[in-house]
């Protein structure tokens, strides 16, 4: 074991407690034989024999008796090099990393192929939610054309506290927090950057394209108010932090987004911490997963089912083909093609004439409007704020029209713009 937090205290925990299944089902013992962890002198909630903790990555590495190397340590720096090294000793992995398996998961599973081992990586997505092993296995007959997800467990509870209770966002922050919901440098999460580390795995996966968190565009949900959240309600949406991607034309398009959607389907009545993958492909239609996504249970369930996966192959002397053979051909499709619904906020000044310079932007940049709500600005004296909902339009038109919308006299803000996913 490679860490000892939240993630791998549940997993020794769970190995311990059902020793006997595990040895039922692999059809040989499964014992813990070392523990790598930062402090030695650390309080552990775990009941662990002193003799089983180290600090010496090496004495793990090195041990000829470890096959497996669970690592839990979160965070690229050292865990990919702790990686590649029990690769390359002819260890087999598995991980719930989401950053390393973002950044550098083809290369890892290439080094494992050569090297004869298996790297497993189920819980380095969405927790205890099966995703990874459908893809791999129940799905591969199909070819995948997008994916719909919530995978970030903090900012839907965030949102879902918004949504139900119309807090605004700092309220709803402080209660994620206070619940242990969320980190007390939440950055990662409420700017999509979590987000983006998973979307990559699941696009690599389902469009077998090398897909890395840098080519996923991405925006966080800091800027939504309660406002936000009494309109799209007023209009029949939800409002979540949406993880897409989609194949089309040999073009791979990825992004992480707060999006609304409708209140009636399935992904936006997935509340609280858990998470969903909505994934749509060609034979078996829309398949929704919809679980816990984080937690030490949870994660914990998804990374003992890979150790059990990997100790059957061992014990059957059994070297499964590569997981997944990608091609190097599919490109990157650019934000700017996206073509969708738009939900736009604008403060504006309370008099006449306005809507129609507004139209007229929108009408140069052949964008039309599906609907126009106006209501009186608690904000600005003699302002009025209009909520706008187009019909199917161009993101880089939608860009450019609120680049000039800002710059007329009678528009005090653009507000916030939200993309709309029906």
């Amino acid at each position: 074991m490679l860490g000892m937090g939240v993630v791998g205290s549940g997993v020794t925990a769970a190995l311990a407690h059902k020793s006997d299944f595990l040895t039922k089902m692999v059809g040989r013992p499964v014992t813990v034989n070392g523990i790598l962890v930062r402090d030695l002198s650390k309080p552990r909630s775990a009941d662990l024999p002193t003799d089983l903790l180290t600090t010496d990555v090496d004495a793990i590495l090195s041990d000829p008796y470890i096959d497996i190397v669970v690592e839990v340590m979160g965070g690229q720096d050292p865990a990919l090099d702790y990686i590649i090294k029990a690769i390359s000793l002819g260890k087999h992995i598995v991980t719930a990393n989401k950053e390393v398996m973002a950044r550098h998961g083809p290369d890892i599973l290439n080094m494992a192929r050569k090297n004869g081992v298996q790297v497993l990586f189920e819980a380095s997505v969405a927790g205890g939610t099966p995703i990874i092993a459908p893809l791999l296995r129940d799905l591969t007959a199909n070819d995948v054309i997008s994916i719909h997800a919530i995978i970030n467990g903090t900012t839907n509870y965030i949102l879902t506290r918004m949504a139900q209770q119309y807090v605004d966002f700092e309220t709803a922050l402080e209660e994620a927090q206070n619940l242990g919901y969320a980190e007390a440098d939440p950055t990662n999460d409420l700017e999509g950057i979590d987000a983006a580390y998973k979307l990559a795995v699941l696009s690599t996966l389902a469009f077998r394209a090398r897909v890395k968190d840098t080519d996923v565009h991405r925006e966080g949900i800091t800027r939504l108010t309660a406002r936000d959240f009494r309109y799209a309600d007023e209009l029949g949406y939800a409002i979540k932090l949406m993880a897409i991607a989609s194949h089309h034309e040999d073009a791979v398009q990825a992004r992480v987004h707060p999006a609304m959607v409708p209140n009636d389907s399935m992904i936006g009545n997935v509340d609280g911490v858990l998470n969903a993958v909505e994934v749509e492909t060609d034979m078996a239609g829309r398949v929704l997963f919809h679980g816990p996504g984080a937690g030490s249970e949870p994660t914990a369930s998804a990374v003992i089912a890979d150790v059990i996966e990997v100790a059957r192959n061992i014990v059957g002397d059994v070297i499964p083909p590569p997981p997944v053979i990608l091609a190097d051909d599919i490109l990157v499709r650019p934000m700017a093609e996206l073509e969708t619904k738009y939900y736009i906020r604008l403060n504006v000044a309370d008099r006449s004439g306005v809507l129609a310079q507004i139209a007229t932007v929108f009408g140069k940049h052949r964008i039309s409007l599906a609907s126009v709500i106006q209501k009186e600005s608690d904000d600005v004296p003699n302002g009025a704020e209009l909520v706008l909902m187009t019909h199917q339009a161009n993101e880089a038109n939608i860009k450019r029209a609120l680049e000039q919308l800002e710059e007329l006299p009678v528009v005090n803000d653009v507000v916030n713009m939200l993309r709309v996913e029906e």
